[in-house]
């Protein structure tokens, strides 16, 4: 049972720039810290605290192996290459071997840990921000572009996954390496130890200042990103429509200037997080030719040996790898604070209004519904519905005519609380709606839209949609009930075919015949028809009328349409302008009163007899 509306029929107009996305109408506070986005994506690491610890030890152990093997060739050099002992030396260097194959295999493991722990905290960001999507409300998709949400869900999660697969462990090793080799060189020799701090303050102080623009720049890219993602989702979904206008030159405009953004924005932040690349390769060599020179220096003074020197020079150029580690991997951390800011964005919406605390079930309801002073609008300041006031007994067909933009499908927005009223009541069996949980109103709501959705899934799963545990006979009977069983026959695969994306294999007729079987089978208490057949040809309006007229059997039912003739028999024919009703009676007093109804009536059948 789709519970899509078919029109924006009474919404106000969102205008939204390319790639923004407000979580909800009006203006959002977007997140901005870093450190607090940072503190929630390990939180999603907290529940494999056993398995980082791990990773830890191993990290440990292969950064300490790895800092064994400068110190060993120092060794070498004194001890054996100076005192001239073969046998010695072949011993080093075979510890040396040693050292850095265990290095790379502990290494190794630890990779293959955190990648599990990553994959595994990934799916469960993914989960809580698709979870959370299915709790928002109707207006939030309606304020944000498919293509933006996709993108949170694809791009920003994959610039997260970046980061944490691949970068952490090696974040980790940078630092206790920078430690290792720190503490091993103040053992060896304070002075030289204390040349190689130099570095330090000027790598923090470039870093800190490209920070600032760096984090900028990529909230801008993955921003950029998302607009680019709406404008190919939307162009794709609609290239029939972009054919049929002609308007390829137009959405290649569209999609150049976005791609434009996106360039520009991926330059800016490229540009000054690949700055720290070069700087940190200048100031290493700065480093070497310092740890040269005043090693030389004390060399000649006796206070040092030449493996001291050697050991200095190669903890030297290990020193400063973990520096361009660093920097190469503050692109990937940048982007994924970036990402998460959005992600988290999305999963600190609030979520649709919850059920009242005391709401109780539906029970199988008689069909009476009661609008009693009825107010709302999309935004506060401006109603749609205006002092409602509209009343259907059960089983009664209610018909909604007025023109375009007058509360129609608004009316039953409010009535499937897709959204909330502003003021007034509305009743159910003499009971406000909102004493009821929403998932048992809503089951109780069959809908059948212009616009039908089907998924990409079988024919039959389309159908089971309306109810989930329907048995496949239950849906074959409600596709002959819908008059559909003939030509779901002669698909392929019948009632197994699977549909393509929006069910673009079928025709508009088909598509609403397979809503109507879905409605059948959910067997509601109360119908809504929002233009159900405003766009097939008569001779598949007459079939589709036919099966509808099956499914109102019995029930209350919602009818809005603008071809007057569908509605003749309606037990009441509601008109509605500007939010409010100005006439209601059945067909034949409406135009005996000739008031608007009878103007609406006359403009469609001009030339015919009434």
């Amino acid at each position: 049972m789709s519970n899509q509306t078919s029109s924006n029929e009474g919404r106000p107009m969102i205008i939204r720039a390319q790639g923004r996305s407000p979580a909800t109408p009006g203006k959002i506070e977007k997140a901005r810290d870093p450190r607090q986005a940072m503190l929630r994506l390990l939180a999603y690491l907290k529940p494999f605290r056993i398995s980082i610890v791990s990773v830890l030890v191993l990290v440990v152990i292969y950064t300490l192996l790895g800092l064994m093997g400068p110190y060993l060739m120092g060794i070498a050099i004194d001890r054996y290459i100076a005192g001239k002992d073969q046998s010695g030396l072949i011993y080093t260097a075979l510890a040396m071997l040693v050292v850095y194959v265990l290095s790379n295999a502990f290494q190794a493991v630890a990779n293959w840990i955190m990648a599990r722990i990553s994959q595994r905290a990934l799916k469960q960001m993914r989960a809580d921000l698709f979870q959370h999507l299915q709790s928002l409300s109707l207006a939030f998709f309606d304020a944000n572009p498919a293509g933006e949400l996709m993108s949170r869900l694809t791009n920003d999660i994959d610039a997260i996954n970046q980061a944490v697969s691949q970068n952490i462990i090696s974040l980790i090793a940078s630092v206790l390496s920078l430690g290792g080799i720190l503490i091993t060189m103040f053992i060896l020799n304070p002075w030289l130890a204390l040349a190689t701090l130099l570095v330090v303050p000027i790598m923090l102080w470039f870093t800190e200042f490209i920070a600032k623009y760096t984090r900028k720049g990529f909230r801008e890219l993955q921003k950029h990103l998302g607009g680019l993602n709406s404008v190919m989702e939307e162009t794709i979904s609609g290239e029939k429509v972009v054919k049929a206008f002609r308007r390829n030159d137009q959405v290649l405009e569209a999609f150049r200037k976005q791609n434009q953004a996106v360039y520009e924005a991926g330059i800016y932040a490229n540009s000054y997080a690949l700055l720290l690349m070069p700087l940190t390769s200048v100031l290493g060599n700065f480093f070497v030719i310092v740890l040269a020179g005043l090693g030389g220096w004390l060399a000649l003074q006796g206070m040092v040996s030449v493996g001291t020197i050697a050991t200095f020079i190669n903890y030297g150029q290990n020193y400063v790898q973990p520096l361009r580690q660093l920097a190469t991997m503050y692109n990937a951390i940048q982007a994924a604070l970036a990402g998460a800011e959005r992600v988290f964005e999305i999963i600190d919406t609030p979520s649709e209004p919850a059920d009242e605390p005391d709401a109780r079930p539906l029970p199988v309801i008689k069909g009476d519904v009661l609008f009693q002073d009825v107010n709302f609008g999309y935004r506060a300041e401006r109603l749609i519905i205006k002092g409602m006031n509209l009343e259907a007994k059960a089983g009664q067909t209610i018909a909604l005519v007025g023109p375009t933009g007058a509360g129609k499908t608004t009316i039953i927005n409010l009535l499937t609380r897709f959204y909330e009223i502003q003021s007034g009541s509305i009743l159910i069996d003499g009971s406000d709606i909102h004493s009821f949980k929403k998932a048992d109103l809503r089951r109780q709501m069959g809908l059948v839209l212009q616009d039908t959705f089907l998924f990409s899934d079988t024919v039959m799963e389309n159908i089971r949609y309306g109810r989930l545990e329907a048995s496949d006979e239950e849906c074959i009977k409600a596709a002959q009930m819908a008059d559909a069983d003939h030509f779901i026959c002669q698909l392929p695969q019948g009632y197994q075919t699977v549909l393509s994306e929006r069910a673009g294999n079928l025709s508009q007729g088909q598509r609403q015949l397979l809503a109507i079987a879905r409605a059948i089978l959910a067997d509601p208490g109360i119908l809504i028809l929002d233009e159900a057949t405003s766009s097939v040809d008569t001779r598949t309006e007459a079939r589709i009328q036919k099966a509808l007229l099956l499914l109102m059997r019995g029930r209350t039912s919602f009818v809005i349409a603008h071809r007057l003739s569908t509605i003749r028999d309606a037990d009441k024919v509601v008109v509605i302008n500007n939010g409010e009703i100005i006439e209601q009676g059945n067909h034949h007093q409406l135009l005996e009163k000739q008031g608007f109804y009878y103007q609406l009536y006359v403009s469609q059948f001009k030339g015919q007899a009434i």
